[in-house]
């Protein structure tokens, strides 16, 4: 029995990135041995354990082989006769099937370091095909390590167009494909893991409200950028750099889908698209059963992005049926965040990258000034009733006009 740290850790030690997680193949052993050794069965497809002490995740080196479709249409052999190299020839990436043995020696049969040296996410073998979850997590793999200078191999970005024309990612479930992009939205790039899901024509399959945005053009006055495909990345730039929230920059990507709704005749321009974009993203979010607070600030971003862009236009009564439609009294954190991401949506255009945004400042002043209305002091009054609403509903118009004239 030998036991080889694997994978993602072997990688991130080689790039002096921080280790999350450390993952152990083991070759040589049984079933029976470990878990006569203490070790805990956690594996449901093929042997995995947890380390008695440690709890770190012990595989069995195993080798798989295609029986089916999807991701989990695979047979396992996990007997004690697969070799490390056997099992390290099963993985996605030359930069993950490296291994490491119990003195610091890097086992690396298929280059994965040399490949870490040149910056190149490079397939193993073409058993690579098999796996249609390879094409998200390659994209993925992409989004993190970007800022290092790293890119996809030509001939593995060949072979996830290969999976996609195949057919091959209807069978993800929907749950594995949002993990994957949730995890990739969290990452310092994520706007890579989308534009590289494009170039390989998934970005169509699981994303097509998404897809449709390049081509459609923005007024120029508006949008230097023009291309709505290219701005929406754009805005998720932005969103990294303001938030560290998924739902944030889950809101960012969504927020324009309804210009992916506009008539080409009516183009550049994109009237009603705020509550156009309300069905598309509720697609979506049923599609890869996105998370409801994910949903939940993307529907509001669609619809008032646009109410905030105009802040200082707005009637004060405008105002207000905003703040009350968003359920800012209940919610005001998830309001901020909306502000937050209409920041990044002002931001994510060419030139205006570093603009000022005041009116995102404007609107929470005005539910600031609302709030501090004296509904107690209503009631004290002799109101009852609707009466009660109506007179609380003048009164926040009222100082919301007065601090728009001070404005």
């Amino acid at each position: 029995m030998q036991t080889y740290l694997v994978g993602g850790a072997v990688r991130d030690k080689l790039l002096g990135r921080p280790i999350k997680d450390q993952d152990w193949v083991v070759v040589g052993s049984t079933t029976e041995q470990m878990l006569a050794q203490g070790y805990q069965a956690v594996g449901a497809d093929f042997p995995v354990f947890l380390h008695p002490k440690t709890k770190e995740e012990y595989a069995l080196a195993r080798i798989e082989r295609k029986i089916g479709a999807g991701y989990s249409g695979f047979s396992c052999d996990a007997s004690s006769k697969v070799s490390l190299e056997e099992d390290l020839l099963r993985r996605d990436l030359t930069i993950n099937a490296m291994a490491m043995d119990d003195q610091g020696n890097i086992i690396d049969p298929y280059n994965g370091q040399q490949d870490l040296k040149d910056k190149l996410l490079r397939h193993v073998s073409t058993a690579f095909v098999e796996d249609p979850l390879r094409v998200l997590r390659v994209a993925r793999f992409a989004a993190r390590y970007h800022s290092l200078g790293f890119r996809i191999a030509p001939e593995t970005m060949a072979l996830m167009h290969t999976i996609v024309s195949n057919g091959e990612l209807t069978a993800l479930s929907a749950e594995r494909v949002w993990q994957e992009t949730a995890r990739s939205l969290l990452e310092d790039n994520p706007e890579i893991y989308f534009e590289n899901l494009r170039a390989c024509k998934a970005l169509a399959e699981w994303f097509p409200e998404l897809d449709v945005l390049w081509g459609i053009p923005n007024p120029p006055k508006w949008h230097p950028e023009i291309d709505t495909g290219i701005h929406t990345m754009m805005v998720l730039q932005q969103a990294v750099k303001l938030s560290d929230k998924l739902t944030v920059r889950f809101a960012a990507l969504v927020h324009d889908l309804g210009k992916g709704l506009t008539e080409p005749e009516n183009w550049p321009s994109h009237p009603g698209h705020e509550k156009r974009g309300l069905e598309a993203i509720n697609t979506l979010c049923d599609r890869l059963k996105s998370p409801n607070d994910c949903r939940e600030l993307g529907l509001m971003v669609s619809q008032y992005h646009t109410h905030v862009h105009q802040a200082f236009e707005l009637k004060a009564s405008t105002v207000l049926g905003m703040l009350n439609r968003c359920d800012v009294w209940r919610k005001p954190q998830r309001f901020a965040d909306c502000l937050l991401t209409c920041k990044a949506d002002a931001r994510g255009r060419t030139n205006f990258e570093d603009s000022e945004y005041k009116n995102a400042e404007y609107i929470w002043q005005a539910y600031e000034a609302a709030l501090e209305v004296d509904i107690k002091a209503i009631v004290a009054k002799g109101y009852q009733g609707k009466a009660i609403k109506e007179q609380t509903e003048q009164q926040r118009i009222s100082v919301i006009q007065n601090l728009k004239v001070l404005s």
